[in-house]
């Protein structure tokens, strides 16, 4: 619950429909006696309030309460409701935190009978770390409510997380003599044996629900999948194929089996599997895709051959051509193997069932970004923007495709437009990212003082913005101007943004610039080995540096290396042809 203003207006009218017209907030009651004028005004208020929350106007409600609390504080049942909004309100500090759990508390000591209120209690209880009070509370909720599954559930959870498990499962025993065995609790009881370490237990408990049905398939592969976590092969195997024998076309049972195959290893037959449970007729496109992304991430993390992984995604896409999700997954597929105009194009499918979509749109602009190709970016983000005229974030890739494109008068509208947008008050962040991106338009432009003005103005509004400092200490440090501020700005970025290769190289080139060559190289051999395909700018730089530390052939060679991904670059050709370094 975010922190909440003041009602003023409609304790103005109550109270004036009460015969008190009062000029500033209510005077807190600090006699020891209530009258009974104002315990019955503390009443009328009370029920006003909740009419209130039955409409979610959260303020209205809260001041009311807080009111009614003050009129008469000796009603338990107005203290409890006004100390559970102080327990519940964002940045509410620690002391009245705990003022509001005492004052749910005294009521719930004097009215234990009141359900809502002592699980209210108890959930606020746990919510502040006060789980042994909270665990209290339930029990003597569920004593006097033997009966009720709700809160024997509850009660059972309370043990969990109080860590007493054999409790938890006697409870749940418990609530299994009145409700009958469901898959459900036999769940929750085999997670509590094996937080015992009681593996016959939990193979009890299993085998207990089979007995009941034996035929049925969901309870034979639920004792197949107990057996395979318990490294019990054989009997894992015995009541797969029981359950195939009861449903031969079952998807689930093809998973199934695909799991097992992939826990001894058999990469064949977890492959067929695979692809049986994908074309099955039984299983949902949500379950299926669920399936290929588990298939997927294994086979990436193996090094696996990405063949068969696109000859599932064309089996599932000849099923389900018209299921957006499909063509998304596929994409997000081939976006991994860097394969961009391959994952541009599943995209487009997508976006042609559903043009509305925003968050698909910003992805397809940032795989074109990925490709280098900005034009494509600004036409996705031009195309996006006709669909969502109101998402603000689409113009965090438009401007700086025109930016790439070095369109930079279309930049700089973009930017203005996007600026006379957003609100700097309630969207402050991106309001400083966009400053900052029409910022370094200005400094590639070469009008520096224009866009250091722009980045001062972008910190003002959000000193803590990483973004920023990165930019402007860069640019500070092509500039040589105002070195040690530079340096300043890049290490609060790095220490925000440790693992940030960008973050890093400008702090090492600001080293360089400083001629503090020993540090430049510790960072640039940092920005290095924090990512997988450094830019050609770092790899640049990392040869910038070690040119300047005496190792000439490490320079050339990672001079090379950036010519590859800058061919036209006039600067880097002249320091391969040359062996020496020049200035950018």
């Amino acid at each position: 619950m975010k922190k909440l203003p003041r009602l003023t207006i409609v304790l103005l009218i109550l109270l004036v429909a009460l015969g008190n017209v009062i000029t500033g907030n209510a005077k807190k009651n600090t006699t020891a006696t209530i009258s009974e004028q104002d315990k019955r005004k503390a009443e009328y208020i009370y029920l006003q309030a909740q009419v209130y929350k039955a409409q979610d106007s959260i303020a209205a409600y809260y001041d009311l309460i807080k009111y009614a609390y003050e009129l008469d504080t000796t009603n338990t049942a107005t203290a409890f409701y006004y100390g559970y909004l102080m327990v519940l309100m964002d940045n509410a500090s620690q002391q009245a935190q705990q003022r509001g759990l005492e004052l749910m508390k005294r009521h719930v000591d004097l009215h234990p009978d009141d359900y809502y209120e002592a699980t209210y209690f108890s959930d606020a209880c746990m919510t502040l770390g006060q789980k042994n009070m909270a665990l209290e509370t339930v029990e003597k909720l569920a004593k006097l409510n033997p009966d009720k599954t709700e809160v024997q559930m509850r009660l059972a959870a309370a043990y969990v997380r109080t860590q007493k498990y054999a409790e938890a499962l006697k409870v749940y025993e418990t609530i299994e003599g009145f409700e009958g065995q469901t898959m459900e609790l036999t769940a929750y009881k085999t997670a509590l044996c094996a937080q015992l370490n009681d593996t016959l237990g939990a193979i009890e408990q299993v085998r207990r629900l089979y007995n009941t049905a034996p035929a049925n398939v969901t309870y034979n592969l639920f004792l197949s999948e107990l057996f395979l976590q318990y490294n019990m092969k054989d009997s894992a195997v015995y009541y797969l194929d029981e359950a195939q024998r009861l449903e031969p076309n079952n998807g689930n049972v093809y998973f199934s089996k695909a799991q097992y195959y992939d826990a001894i290893g058999d990469s064949i037959n977890y492959d067929k599997q695979i692809y049986n449970a994908l074309v099955s007729q039984d299983l949902d496109v949500e379950t299926k895709l669920d399936v290929l992304t588990q298939y997927t991430t294994t086979q990436l993390a193996r090094n696996d051959s990405t063949e068969r992984v696109n000859n599932l995604f064309k089996v599932l896409v000849e099923q389900h051509p018209h299921e957006p999700k499909v063509h998304e997954l596929y994409s997000m597929y081939y976006s991994t193997m860097k394969d961009y105009k391959h994952a541009i194009e599943e995209l487009g499918y997508m976006l042609d069932m559903e043009p509305t979509n925003a968050d698909a749109w910003q992805r397809l602009m940032v795989v074109n970004i990925l490709d280098d190709n900005y034009a494509g970016a600004a036409q996705a983000a031009e195309k996006a923007l006709e669909y969502n005229p109101e998402n603000l974030e689409l113009y965090r890739y438009i401007a700086p495709s025109y930016f790439q494109m070095k369109e930079y008068d279309k930049s700089i509208a973009t930017y203005n437009k996007a600026l006379s947008l957003v609100d700097s008050v309630k969207n402050v962040d991106l309001y400083s990212d966009l400053l900052c991106g029409k910022g370094d338009v200005y400094v590639e432009l070469g009008d520096t003082l224009k866009g250091f003005e722009l980045y001062e103005h972008a910190l003002r509004l959000s000193p803590g913005n990483t973004g920023v400092m990165n930019n402007y200490a860069y640019f500070l440090s092509l500039c040589g101007k105002d070195l040690d501020r530079a340096e300043s700005m890049a290490a609060k970025a790095v220490n925000a943004n440790p693992d940030n290769a960008t973050f890093i190289d400008t702090y090492a080139w600001v080293f360089f610039k400083k001629k503090d060559y020993d540090m430049a190289l510790f960072y640039i051999k940092s920005a290095m080995s924090n990512t997988d395909e450094p830019s050609a700018d770092i790899i640049e730089h990392y040869g910038d540096i070690l040119y300047m530390t005496g190792d000439k052939e490490g320079a050339v060679k990672q001079w090379e290396k950036a010519l590859e991904l800058k061919p036209t670059n006039d600067v880097l050709m002249r320091k391969v042809e040359n062996q020496t370094y020049y200035e950018k």
